[in-house]
């Protein structure tokens, strides 16, 4: 007999959850924006529909219960004309935060994995 004890414990809730998800999230924004090199990216962008989709989408690679619903990466990203440096920018600040946040390093390598594997999909989108 399972109980919820002996279930594995997510990445999600390893970091606390909801709370802590949409704090990372609320942050990595902030830095983003105050980065001159990318804070061009968001000019005519709807922030809380964009925060919204990102605390999904950090959720979801944290095994958490919500899930991404929202345009493929390559589709969302398409025209943007992003650069690798300019990519590898935004991971950092990404990383960044979760550090600030002290998430566990095993979480924040596997983030980093997630980065990489989808980097294709935003760097030079517009292909």
């Amino acid at each position: 007999m399972n109980t919820a004890e002996e279930q594995p414990v997510s990445p999600y809730d390893r970091i606390g959850g909801a709370p802590a998800v949409t704090e990372a999230v609320e942050r990595f924004y902030k830095r983003l924006l105050a980065d001159d090199d990318l804070a061009g990216f968001f000019k005519d962008t709807d922030l809380h529909v964009l925060k919204r989709h990102q605390v999904a989408l950090i959720s979801q690679v944290l095994e958490g219960p919500k899930s991404y619903e929202g345009r493929e990466l390559a589709e969302a990203h398409r025209g943007m004309g992003i650069t690798a440096a300019q990519y590898a920018a935004v991971g950092a600040h990404l990383v960044a935060v979760l550090e600030e946040l002290g998430v566990p390093q095993d979480i924040v390598d596997h983030v980093v994995k997630v980065l990489e594997s989808v980097a294709p999909d935003v760097i030079g989108a517009d292909v």
